[in-house]
């Protein structure tokens, strides 16, 4: 019996994720991985077996060769947006783990390729290891999901995780991080939270079968969180976590954001510690459910592009339309509630005078502005005379949260707001 024909898989990237596709890929005698696309082609690999025959360092090498399915794994918009539209073109179906790329430009990408009749797949580009794609385009697909909240971001998640552990600063906290290589030299993308936007961006657009436009995403970091935010948050029974979250109104308007959220100790999300993600998502009919795992490192993510070239490679020669349910079907940009026109629960830290009038002071604001205070607590008075207040409000307007600010701010009896985190509702 003659051999079975090889699918031809050709690597862009052979850096942490594509070091374990190629080291996954090795024993399979039905793929097999024929052009390797490296910055530095002379960098020593930690890769038993490679041959090293196989790298460039020209992308377009690996495009224009004759591998049936293109993996692209260098992040960024360009050189990777061409480069995968000119796998494209040359016939070549495509894997990518490229949240930016397809938060910022998905629409066209797949656009182009269905005018090419060519399938893009990107599991790994939500949760890392976390099979989240796939299980909503198929056994998901008969539910109606209107509400996802998720940690997108194994790096804030670390950083949370040891100021909450540890009682440390954000600072200290990012300095111990970098050194340990689980955040970049430069971590704004992470910590600002860019890219659990790319990812809830992509999440929302996928659950809601309607685009959703990053720049309609609301995004705030954790830089802000204190020390003394995360103690106060346990006292009253909440952790604090960087949250994703997308929910449809019952006018089927989107509300997109990411910012920290003090999350109640009786949520799934709340046990979600150190660089593990979770996604959480409520459906009609499957009701609330939670996948949790490892969002990123070498064998995780690649467990996810492996997985996705594998459903392509199944698929070659078998059919003129692979993949049919895995492709984008939806072309509607959905309509997007502004953070202002929101309602949310809030917790406020205030530095106060410690003088009568400050605890009706405070509620007279909150009042003025149409906020309904559920508790409200003086955390000790310190050697120069002021005291921390922490302040939990029922839900109210976004819009009015940010004048009653302002007026805090303006307040004889406030010396300073020290943080205002909004609340799981």
């Amino acid at each position: 019996m003659e051999n079975k024909k090889y699918i031809k898989i050709g690597l862009i990237g052979l850096g942490t994720v594509g070091s374990g596709v190629f080291k996954t890929l090795q024993d399979s005698d039905f793929v097999k991985v024929t052009k390797i696309a490296v910055k530095n082609i002379n960098k020593p690999r930690n890769i038993e077996g490679l041959d090293r025959a196989l790298l460039t360092d020209d992308p377009y090498e690996v495009v224009n060769s004759d591998a049936d399915i293109v993996v692209e794994l260098i992040g960024g918009i360009e050189p990777a947006f061409d480069l995968i539209k000119t796998a494209i073109e040359n016939g070549k179906h495509i894997v990518t783990a490229n949240k930016e790329l397809l938060a910022k430009r998905g629409e066209e990408l797949f656009n182009f390729a269905e005018a090419h009749n060519k399938v893009v797949l990107y599991e790994a580009a939500i949760a890392g290891g976390i099979p989240i794609i796939m299980p909503i385009k198929t056994i998901l697909a008969g539910n109606k999901i209107d509400h996802i909240e998720a940690i997108l971001n194994g790096t804030t998640n670390y950083i949370l995780t040891k100021m909450d552990v540890d009682g440390a600063s954000y600072d200290d906290v990012l300095k111990e991080a970098q050194a340990l290589g689980y955040a970049e030299a430069d971590p704004t993308g992470d910590v600002e939270g860019f890219d659990a936007a790319y990812k809830i961006t992509t999440l929302a657009t996928l659950a809601f079968r309607q685009r959703i436009k990053v720049e309609n995403v609301y995004r705030e970091g954790i830089t802000k969180v204190r020390a003394e935010d995360m103690k106060a948050a346990n006292d009253l029974g909440y952790k604090i976590k960087l949250i994703a979250s997308a929910r449809l109104d019952e006018n089927n308007r989107a509300d997109v954001r990411v910012h920290p959220m003090l999350v109640s100790k009786s949520s799934t999300l709340s046990h979600i510690d150190y660089v593990k993600n979770a996604v959480s998502l409520n459906g009609h009919p499957v009701g609330h459910i939670t996948l949790s795992g490892p969002g990123a490192g070498e064998f995780p993510t690649a467990s996810s592009v492996v997985g996705d070239i594998l459903a392509i490679a199944a698929e070659i020669g078998k059919t003129d339309y692979l993949l049919p349910m895995m492709r984008c079907n939806h072309h509607k940009t959905a309509e997007t509630i502004n953070i202002l026109d929101t309602e949310n629960k809030y917790y406020l830290s205030l530095n106060a005078k410690n003088k009568l009038g400050v605890i009706g002071n405070i509620g007279k604001i909150c009042e003025g502005n149409n906020i309904s205070v559920s508790s409200i607590m003086q955390r000790g008075v310190s050697e120069n005379n002021t005291a921390d207040i922490t302040v939990i409000t029922e839900l109210c307007k976004e819009k009015d949260m940010r004048r009653a600010i302002a007026q805090f701010k303006e307040s004889e009896y406030i010396n300073n707001v020290n943080s205002l985190i909004r609340v799981q509702i």
